[in-house]
């Protein structure tokens, strides 16, 4: 059992920036996703037993992570008609620092463009993102390597449409 708590620890250390922000691709707000990643940490707990090693335990963990997030996206789209959400309501933080503003604005519209995708293209340019190799994003998702390159070319080709107002 502390082995099990060691390599957990010592993975989440690794990988806890990448995780969260494959959940901030499927959530809408911040509160979401932190909730979405302590999801994602009980699961990976959980699961941590059953650990065989066949992958990297990075894959292994961006594979649980994945499923809680589309479960997550499933729950949230059958839920979401029944629930108002208060998106207007905006609270600032006065002492935060100013940003760059225009690479925010950039980040805020690749985001957005990447909401739109579809949740398999979604989780691809997830990974890709993070800087998984197409190998590994194909172990996660149970695609070929081939096919998770020519869906990334694909994807950048909506984005880079997306971002330019092409429709």
């Amino acid at each position: 059992m502390e082995k099990q708590k060691s390599l957990f620890l010592s993975k989440l250390e690794e990988n806890q920036d990448k995780l969260y922000r494959l959940c901030s691709i499927y959530s809408d707000n911040n509160e979401d996703s932190k909730d979405l990643f302590q999801e994602v940490l009980v699961q990976i707990w959980k699961s941590m037993s059953s650990f065989k090693g066949n992958s990297s335990i990075g894959t292994w963990m961006f594979r649980i992570a994945l499923n809680v997030c589309l479960r997550f996206k499933s729950k949230y789209t059958k839920n979401q008609n029944r629930f108002i959400r208060l998106d207007s309501m905006t609270i600032c933080n006065i002492g935060s620092e100013v940003e760059d503003k225009n690479n925010n604005e950039k980040l805020i519209t690749l985001r957005k463009c990447i909401k739109k995708l579809n949740d398999g293209d979604k989780a691809i340019v997830a990974l890709y993102l993070e800087g998984l190799a197409y190998r590994e994003i194909s172990e996660i998702l149970g695609l070929s390597e081939n096919h998770v390159a020519v869906k990334i070319k694909r994807i950048k080709l909506k984005l880079f449409n997306c971002i330019n107002g092409i429709s």
